[in-house]
This record gives structure tokens, C-alpha cells and sequence, in this order.
């Protein structure tokens, strides 16, 4: 009987036609490749595109969303690319750090407010953080990074929706929006008023919106072009971060996020 190398085995058992190649590895990133070009798609469409039946595709899909590499739509079962993505492009050094440059001002922003500082960017229909500075005097029970939230009804979501391009952010206002607590915009009309507001205010704000007991402000951090490239917010209990307290810290928000901003070449300097 013959035998064929391990590296020569697809996870299916089958030896690849080059045998310098992994089968399965050329697949999984044949799949990433897909989905990069493609958007939103379903396992049906993942295997037309790697001639592979659809229970192979659908084996491939869920080792890739386990590693975090890809993510699946709660409502429509669709698949896109994952955050985990962003965890393994952070190694490569050319193109900029997003958590580099504004790290500094993250920090800072913490030691003036004594609260969680939380930085995220856009991933799909909802937001990523990808970097949190814990001021000494917090005590926190969860970790945010690698969570993904919605941007209608959180602070950093809302803040980055109103800073999209407009045919962008229509897309995503039409809805429909999932009505987490009592206070939740679901609404398109209301969130479309609430954003451009945010826009012309410079930062948003959630209380109760997303978690009860959970309050946020929220600042762009925009590229040269104006383009936004993520939020920096900081976030508490809401016993402790009222509407008071949230008025009194937003403009050491607003000056964080300018000053990241500033990193990353865009110069005007918002007041709130």
C-alpha cells in the first residue's frame, strides 16, 4: 500500500496536487481572499468558489471563525471577515499602528478621568476595540478588547456612524436596529438626527443605551482627509457617570481624540 504524507492531506483526506502545498491551508486563505473581495457570503457560495463541497466549505468556515478570522451575522447566518484578522495585521510594520499612535493620548486621557479608555474602530455593521487603558483607580470586571459592538447604540459606535461618508452611513441607518434597553435608538429618522448632531458637536454620548448601568462618551479620531479612523471613549457605571459628569469630562475627550487626530495628519482641533 502506498502511503501519503500528513502534508499532503487536505482535512478531508485528500493529497493535494502539490505536494509543496497544504490543501486545506491553500483553502482557508483561497476562502479569506473570497470573502476580502465579496463581502457578506454564505457557505453555498464560499464552496462554489473553492469547487469544494458545501460541508467541506462549511467544516473550513467554522475552524476560521473559531481562530476569530472570520465572523458570522447573527440574522442572516452570512459570513465576513473577522477582527482576528486586524490582531495578525497589527505584526506588520508597514502601514500605521493605530494603537501606537494613540496610545499616548489614551493614557493620558486616563490618568486625568480615573476611568476605562477604550479605543475601537469600525469592523462591518458594528465596532472593535483593539486597545483599553485601565486608569490605577479602576477596577474593572471584563476586559473590552476583541469585543464587537453596535454603532447605534454605543458611544464609539455612534461616534464613528456619524463620521462615515454619507452613502455609507445611510446604509447602516436604514437598519433594522436591535433594541437592546429602553433607551436604545431603533428609529432611523431619530439616529440619523442624533448622528448629525454628533457630527456637529464633535463627540457622542450613551447612557444606558447599549447595557443597563453602562454610560460612555465618545471622539473621532480622524485622518488628514477627515476621514474617521477610530474613537477613543471612556466608559463607566452610570451611577457614577451621569449626564453631569459626562458634560464635565467630554472636553478631555474631545482633546484626546483631536491630539490622536493630529498623528495621523489631520490638524483642526474640535471644541466641544
Amino acid at each position: 500500500m502506498t502511503s501519503t504524507s500528513d502534508d499532503a492531506l487536505d482535512d478531508t483526506g485528500d493529497a493535494t496536487r502539490d505536494g509543496n502545498r497544504v490543501q486545506s491551508v491553500d483553502r482557508a486563505v483561497t476562502a479569506l481572499e473570497f470573502l476580502a473581495r465579496n463581502g457578506w457570503s454564505g457557505v453555498t457560495e464560499i464552496g462554489e468558489a473553492l469547487d469544494v463541497h458545501k460541508s467541506t466549505a462549511s467544516r473550513l468556515i467554522a475552524t476560521l471563525a473559531a481562530r476569530g478570522l472570520v465572523e458570522q451575522h447573527a440574522d442572516t447566518g452570512l459570513y465576513h471577515l473577522g477582527f482576528g484578522l486586524v490582531h495578525l495585521a497589527r505584526a506588520v510594520t508597514v502601514g500605521p499602528d493605530i494603537a501606537r499612535r494613540a496610545r499616548t493620548w489614551c493614557e493620558w486621557l486616563a490618568e486625568r478621568t480615573s476611568e476605562t479608555v477604550t479605543l475601537s474602530v469600525l469592523e462591518g455593521e458594528g465596532c472593535v476595540t483593539i486597545d483599553q487603558i485601565v486608569a490605577d483607580s479602576t477596577v474593572v470586571s471584563r476586559s473590552w478588547l476583541g469585543r464587537r459592538v453596535p454603532l447605534h447604540c454605543t458611544a464609539a459606535g455612534k461616534a464613528i456612524l456619524a463620521f462615515l461618508p454619507p452613502d455609507e452611513q445611510a446604509e447602516i441607518v436604514v437598519g433594522p436596529h436591535k433594541r437592546y434597553t429602553d433607551a436604545t435608538i431603533t428609529e432611523p429618522e431619530h439616529l440619523a438626527e442624533v448622528l448629525g448632531q454628533i457630527r456637529v458637536d464633535g463627540f457622542a454620548t450613551s447612557i444606558e443605551e447599549h447595557e443597563e448601568g453602562l454610560a460612555a462618551v465618545a471622539a473621532p479620531v480622524l485622518a488628514a482627509d477627515g476621514h474617521i479612523v477610530a474613537t477613543i471613549d471612556i466608559s463607566g457605571p452610570a451611577y457614577r457617570l451621569g449626564e453631569a459628569e459626562l458634560v464635565e469630562m467630554t472636553p478631555l475627550v474631545v482633546e484626546a481624540a483631536a491630539h490622536a487626530s493630529n498623528r495621523f495628519g489631520y490638524s483642526e482641533v474640535p471644541s466641544p
